[in-house]
């Protein structure tokens, strides 16, 4: 009978020894691969379905909504970007909005205050033009918008469509480098 007690202690003892020999073997593999991990490849700050409102003296000068943002403060030139679109409504102070822009893409770069918007990108002003690209750019320094893509341009009077295009962010002074298509809408 006692040898039969010896030999569960020292059964129990082994199996007691193997389980703590597992876990540590299993916890230093896992140290490891933390270890390795580079947390400066993170993004300092994201967020999911943002709605912003910037005022200025009580005033709302614009509404931003995106699905996910993520802000980059690691790398060399910082940078917020916006991976599944945005949607910007410009309101200037008034009750309603005097344009609004989207895109499926979009990555502002603070440095440079330039906003590169990217994929199915509309902008619509005031006066109702609609622009309509690949690619667009807003230097908000120089208070420009630009790119060296198609874009097509629609009013109610005309459509037109052209390669490059330079403006002031409001589209009222706007020029296409190489105009490819004038045209005039009429109701019959």
């Amino acid at each position: 009978m006692k040898r039969i007690i010896n030999s569960y202690r020292n059964l129990s003892f082994l199996s007691v020894f193997l389980f703590t020999a597992l876990l540590l073997f299993s916890c230093k593999a896992k140290i490891e691969k933390i270890d390795s991990f580079d947390i400066l490849s993170l993004p300092s700050l994201s967020g999911r379905d943002i709605n912003t409102v910037f005022t200025d003296s009580g005033k709302v000068q614009l509404i931003m909504s995106a699905p996910a943002m993520e802000t980059w403060d690691n790398s060399g030139s910082p940078y917020t970007e916006f991976r599944h679109g945005m949607e910007i409504e410009f309101y200037d102070g008034h009750k309603e909005p005097v344009a609004n822009v989207a895109s499926k893409y979009a990555k502002f770069v603070d440095k440079e205050k330039l906003w590169e918007l990217d994929d199915s990108v509309v902008v619509v002003n005031k006066s109702g033009d609609k622009l309509e690209t690949e690619q667009l750019f807003w230097d908000q320094d120089k208070e420009l918008i630009f790119t060296e893509r198609f874009v097509k341009i629609t009013n109610e009077d005309q459509t037109v469509m052209g390669t490059g295009f330079e403006s002031d962010p409001k589209l009222t002074r706007r020029r296409i480098k190489n105009v490819t298509a004038t045209i005039y809408l009429h109701d019959e």
